[in-house]
């Protein structure tokens, strides 16, 4: 009597070299057909190509305050901190940039999107955000990275993104350094509306001129002490600097980056021979129960 091999308490060799023994037709034909439908699938995706443009973000320290005070002791020309590269990640990651690439580029076209559908703006963002990421990298630079069916659209896209942070950058600096510029127009408004009533006083009441007169100087010098801010507040409205340093920008690929045809003709292929394997263990499993009925 033969003994037939076994490991550990229920599996059973001769069985399982039985089971492929038998059914290794079937097995044969969905391995072959699986193979070949996922060769045609992988050669009905549309390539797309990746183009990467990487930056750093610079220091985000006030340039006027870095240039006209001698006593700042931060450089406006060193490369940005964590902080700098989270809001870097935060602007090139916003719905700004979105609608601002989306609008430059036409995407709704480009991506096939009928703009008249009900959830046209959702499909939109949602292609976008498929197609675009955004990632820091080992050293505190930004990776801006772009898949497209042209090679060249993906390129330009990365490097409109990294020349609109620029953009977007001013546009938060100038809002912010127009409202201080308002601020302290007022506040030197009012200084001088202060002097020259100072200075009526004077004329109307000589018996009292030694105190205006002292109260006038404090004045100036409150107003002396306002004008190196008040300039140093007009330059950042005006000025138009770079708020990050170009690393590598971003150029046509000649190789596509997706599909991988080889992982798709692996895993569709494995899946399905599978997925037979454990279609043919029931049809075993049925069997035999209804045999020991």
């Amino acid at each position: 009597m033969s003994q037939e091999k076994s490991f550990g308490n229920n599996y059973d060799l001769g069985a399982t070299l039985r089971f492929f023994r038998k059914w290794w037709k079937v097995q044969l034909i969905v391995f072959v057909v699986a193979a070949a439908a996922s060769v045609v699938a992988s050669l009905l995706v549309t390539p797309r190509y990746k183009s990467s443009a990487v930056m750093f973000p610079t220091n985000s320290n006030r340039l006027s305050k870095a240039i006209m005070d001698y006593h700042y002791s931060l450089d406006f020309m060193d490369y940005g901190v964590e902080r700098d590269c989270e809001y870097a990640l935060q602007i090139l990651s916003s719905e700004s940039m979105e609608q601002d690439v989306c609008n430059h580029f036409n995407l709704m076209e480009h991506y096939g999107i009928n703009p008249d559908a009900p959830h046209a703006l959702f499909d939109l963002s949602e292609q976008y955000r498929s197609n675009i990421t955004v990632k820091r990298t080992e050293f505190l630079g930004i990776e801006i990275g772009v898949l497209d069916v042209d090679p060249q659209w993906a390129a330009d896209i990365a490097n409109y993104m990294a020349c609109n942070y620029d953009t977007l950058c001013h546009r938060i600096h100038h809002d912010r350094a127009n409202d201080a510029c308002l601020i302290m127009k007022g506040v030197c408004d009012s200084m001088y509306a202060d002097l020259l009533g100072l200075d009526s006083l004077m004329a109307a009441q000589p018996q009292h001129r030694a105190t205006l007169q002292l109260l006038a100087s404090e004045k100036c010098q409150q107003l002396a002490d306002l004008q190196p801010r008040a300039t140093q507040t007009a330059v950042d409205l005006q000025q138009n600097a770079s708020y990050k340093f170009w690393l590598d920008k971003a150029t046509p690929a000649d190789k596509k980056a997706y599909p991988k045809r080889a992982v798709i003709v692996l895993l569709g292929t494995f899946g399905a021979w599978i997925m037979c394997v454990l279609a043919l263990l029931l049809v075993e499993a049925f069997k035999k129960e209804d045999s020991e009925e």
